[in-house]
């Protein structure tokens, strides 16, 4: 805002001294080509009418040449007279033959010759007069008895001329420079407030509690803005807290009921009758469930409280100890889990997110997995094609959670990110809570999360965090897959996959 303030009165100064310095100027020169032309005429007159009183007197020869001279000496040009045939009869310097035979021609002096004064005046460009000549008749009548032929220089008055145009140039670079000060002394005051909100709205965006701005500087509709902004950005941190001290001590709340509730049910197992007993199991999965529910509430209430800054993170490693976390429960499920972990280097993603995403991701692959398939953890480098070929840094890292189910629709695929939807036909246990928590940390991390269909016929779970890496890095042979706990080998389908990761480029 500063800058444009400071164009905006440095071009209206602008426009302003243009339109007073240049008809100044041309006022300036026109009036100093008058001034020299009158100069000239009168000088001419005055040759003229003391020629004549010579010529009367007959003392032409005697007074004329001394006469010219000094005219010429006092104006700085030359002096002429010719007779009524163009003969010199007086010059202030010498002449050329072919000079004097030419003075008798030129149409000033031929205009003097009969009875008219005449005056030549060429200018400059900018109005500063470069040539001038005036001829003036000797004597009255229509066939004058000599004329006077007088050349002025002009290369003084040029310079003149230029040097006021110089002058106003540089007074009007002294008068912008002046107002390019005051204009920023201004713009700065002007701007002040508009930099205390741009700052307020920065911390109220990254997450933080933004500070009051000072209402009481700058101008009146800048100031109502910062009173609307104050109260806008209290109301929105009133919501915020409101919902994030709800959200978290309600399910803290809900924690103590439901454990005491599920201990109730099960001391009731041995007191129901066989008839009953599969009401009672129904009823400690509904409570298992809303337990679950209930965490995922809270997880999604911490992380809206605690909006940490993403970092670096070595998102191999992770996905690792994850793998060896969850691969004994899919083995006891006759489920394969496989890990092709590349060279991607580490990722940026918000402390704890990585782990989470991983365990909701495999969670539902592996409710959604039937026996004897393979789930695979898949990490990729993912470069923009329009990168430059020298740099093979990868600007993205892309996990993917592959399971051979029976997947989803594409509309299915676009509302399983709602919170507490579940596709129609799923298998039970689950909350609808797992995959827009998914989706908030990969948001939170700088990430994108999306469902697409795998090329085994189930769900491929991509989630895209931006690569820590600084630079380039050389090309690393990806690593193997890592078998299972049960030591089972990968079928096929883990065949290809392995194939597919070897041909994939690692940077």
């Amino acid at each position: 805002m500063t800058r444009r303030l400071l164009l905006s009165y440095l071009g209206l100064a602008t426009l302003l001294l243009l339109c007073l310095e240049i008809p100044l100027g041309f006022v300036y020169s026109r009036g100093e080509r008058e001034r020299v032309v009158n100069a000239a005429k009168d000088e001419a007159e005055s040759v003229s009418a003391y020629a004549a009183l010579s010529l009367a007197a007959g003392r032409a020869e005697r007074d004329l040449p001394g006469r010219v001279v000094h005219c010429a000496a006092r104006i700085g040009g030359k002096v002429v007279i010719v007779d009524g045939t163009g003969v010199p009869l007086a010059t202030s310097h010498p002449l050329t033959p072919e000079t004097s035979r030419d003075l008798a021609s030129r149409p000033g002096i031929v205009a003097a010759l009969r009875g008219t004064s005449t005056a030549d005046v060429r200018t400059s460009t900018i109005g500063g007069v470069q040539y001038l000549s005036v001829a003036a008749p000797v004597g009255q009548g229509a066939r004058p008895e000599a004329a006077v032929w007088l050349t002025v220089p002009t290369r003084t008055v040029h310079e003149r001329v230029h040097h006021v145009w110089l002058l106003l140039a540089l007074g009007g670079l002294a008068v912008l420079t002046g107002v390019t000060f005051v204009a920023f002394a201004i713009a700065r005051w002007t701007g002040r407030p508009i930099r205390e909100l741009e700052r307020a709205t920065h911390e109220l965006a990254e997450g933080g509690r933004a500070a009051p701005v000072t209402v009481t500087k700058g101008p009146p509709e800048v100031r109502s803005l910062a009173a609307a902004f104050n109260r806008t950005a209290a109301r929105l941190a009133h919501l915020l807290a409101s919902q994030s001290a709800f959200a978290g001590e309600a399910s803290h709340q809900l924690k103590t009921p439901l454990a005491a509730l599920r201990l109730r049910l099960e001391n009731l197992e041995p007191n129901v009758s066989a008839r009953g007993r599969a009401s009672l199991v129904a009823a400690v999965t509904e409570t298992d469930r809303l337990a679950r529910m209930v965490e995922g509430l809270l997880a999604m209430a911490r992380l809206e409280e605690n909006a940490a800054t993403p970092g670096p993170v070595d998102i191999g490693a992770l996905c690792a100890e994850r793998h060896r976390t969850w691969a004994p429960l899919f083995a006891r499920q006759d489920v394969r889990l496989v890990l092709f972990a590349g060279g991607v280097g580490p990722a940026l993603a918000v402390p704890g997110a990585v782990e989470q995403i991983l365990d909701n991701l495999l969670s539902n692959a592996l409710r959604a997995s039937p026996p004897a398939t393979t789930v695979a953890i898949d990490l990729r480098p993912h470069a923009p094609s329009r990168r430059a070929l020298r740099d093979a840094r990868p600007c993205w890292v892309d996990l993917h959670v592959t399971d051979e189910g029976p997947g989803m629709t594409a509309e299915q695929r676009t509302r399983a990110f709602d919170r507490f939807w579940r596709a129609p036909g799923a298998p039970k246990g689950g909350t609808g809570l797992g995959l827009p928590l998914v989706q908030r940390l990969a948001h939170a991390s700088g990430g994108e999360a999306s469902l697409h269909p795998a090329t085994t016929g189930g769900l491929d779970a991509v989630i895209r965090l931006p690569s820590a890496e600084p630079g380039p890095r050389r090309r690393e042979p990806p690593v193997l897959p890592v078998r299972h706990a049960s030591g089972g080998h990968a079928n096929r389908t883990t065949a290809s996959r392995l194939v597919h990761d070897t041909s994939t480029p690692k940077v």
